[in-house]
């Protein structure tokens, strides 16, 4: 069985007439009667019902036509994905740190998607989205930034943050000058003692003076401490995240909330992570593309990473910003 066989059958069936139908078709009568015929030996069943004065569908013809037309639109929405495929520019996406693990997978059928060399800040990334420089970006915005830059956005990811502190039966680093006192004894090894839930209020955010490099996560970090108690903590040595987070957390009295660029990166063997609750706080990542766009490749990527669930940030502990888009 071929897909022109099926094409031939179609035609058929919808004029009632070879001759109309091959005239349709552009492929002589007698070659129309005998690949009907030939299909008709490969289903195992007559289509047709044919006589010198009229042409009817048997029922199993009839029966089986809507299939048939079936398998030819997937025959051609395939033909159309190949051509957008093999003949449009690749679909332009820009990313801060984090991507879905099965993007590719999930747009191989949809467009060509360049993943863009040039990491950036949520809000640089929002920005060249809106200019025309990339197509889509994967970030952190606000109802008012979609808004203002004319841009749609789809939830795409969501972490759920926690906090850095010193692990059990360590204190706090001491003073520069001092040295470090002898750890209390605990009975077993600090690291493998459970680190305890923590409070939000019980916590310390850090916002960093370069706002070129973390104006999106200090928005973030001062809405985080007005509404949850915690303690914002104003630094300017790019310690949000890397060794300088890690010392900060050394030097701080409360455990250190983490950002989403050090949402998996290794923690030295005297800090662990403490899950944070009351409220529970989760940073969004969105998909974002122009308002006006109307290109079939940018579109179909949106759609092929339409996410299943929500990630949790609806649920009853959770804890978003009053502008995320994805809040409701």
């Amino acid at each position: 069985m071929e897909l022109r066989q099926l094409r031939y059958f179609v035609a058929v069936a919808e004029e009632l007439n070879f001759g109309r139908a091959a005239g349709r078709l552009l492929i002589a009568g007698p070659s129309l009667s005998q690949q009907i015929k030939a299909l008709e030996r490969d289903l195992g069943v007559r289509l047709f019902d044919r006589d010198r004065r009229s042409v009817s569908l048997t029922p199993a013809g009839a029966a089986l036509l809507a299939d048939a037309r079936a398998l030819l639109e997937r025959a051609d929405e395939l033909r159309r994905r190949a051509r957008r495929l093999s003949g449009s520019e690749p679909v332009r996406l820009g990313y801060v740190n984090w991507l879905p693990p099965d993007l590719g997978a999930r747009t191989a059928a949809a467009a060509q998607v360049h993943i863009d060399a040039w990491v950036a800040p949520s809000h640089t990334q929002a920005a060249r989205v809106a200019d025309g420089g990339l197509d889509l970006a994967v970030c952190w915005v606000r109802t008012t930034d979609l808004e203002q830059r004319g841009l749609r956005a789809q939830l795409i990811g969501a972490d759920r943050l926690y906090a850095v502190s010193t692990g059990p039966g360590r204190p706090p680093a001491p003073p520069p000058g001092l040295s470090r006192l002898p750890a209390p004894p605990t009975g077993r090894d600090p690291a493998t003692v459970p680190a305890a839930d923590v409070p939000a209020a019980d916590t310390c955010v850090l916002l960093d003076d370069d706002v070129t490099s973390w104006s999106s996560w200090n928005v973030y970090a001062e809405e985080l401490a007005a509404r949850t108690g915690a303690r914002a903590v104003r630094i300017s040595d790019g310690g949000i995240t890397g060794p300088a987070f890690f010392d900060h957390v050394r030097r701080c009295r409360r455990p250190v909330i983490n950002s989403p660029k050090g949402q998996t990166t290794p923690l030295p063997p005297d800090l662990v992570r403490r899950p944070v609750v009351a409220p529970e706080m989760y940073w969004t990542w969105s998909l974002v593309w122009r308002r006006g766009e109307d290109r079939t490749s940018v579109l179909d990527v949106v759609e092929a990473l339409r996410p299943d669930g929500d990630f949790g940030i609806h649920g009853p502990d959770a804890w978003l910003p009053e502008d995320d888009p994805h809040r409701h």
